[in-house]
């Protein structure tokens, strides 16, 4: 949905990156139902793709928007690979969604990347259990949406 939402925005052109082969069907059929045309989907594996410093995607994007899975017990720090490579992918801002209780430990690694992080909004969201080891049917989270952006070297 960030995809289409930024097309719908007028975005010059919007990539969308996706490993999931269902989740990349349901975004284009998506897209299409919303009738935007400036958008691709790639399906690719960001943890594996994208990691070299030769990669063709580097520095080619104004603006980086992501959603990351939420670091757990079973994945933990996950979200901070994902935010590394978008600082890697966008040559001006990243904006990335970000669970409230981790916002001291954001804000560390956006110095370890060479960024300035602040929180722009905050938002409470609800996720559905999606794994057997949920005991609730849904939990609401608070999130906050962040910006990042390069400090001067």
């Amino acid at each position: 949905m960030l995809t289409i939402g930024c097309a719908i925005l007028e975005a010059s052109h919007v990539v969308g990156f996706e490993i999931d082969s269902e989740a990349l069907q349901i975004a284009k059929f998506n897209a299409t139902e919303m009738e935007v045309e400036s958008v691709d989907f790639v399906q690719c594996d960001i943890l594996t793709g994208f990691t070299s410093d030769d990669c063709r995607w580097r520095k080619t994007f104004d603006t980086v928007i992501l959603n990351p899975p939420f670091g757990t017990k079973k994945n933990a720090g996950i979200d901070m690979e994902f935010l590394k490579i978008a600082t890697q992918l966008s040559n001006s801002s990243v904006y990335s969604l970000h669970k409230t209780s981790t916002r001291n430990y954001i804000q560390k690694k956006a110095k370890e990347l060479n960024c300035k992080g602040e929180v722009i909004a905050e938002l409470r969201y609800n996720l559905d259990s999606s794994y057997k080891f949920h005991k609730k049917a849904s939990k609401d989270i608070e999130v906050d949406v962040w910006r990042f952006t390069a400090l001067s070297q």
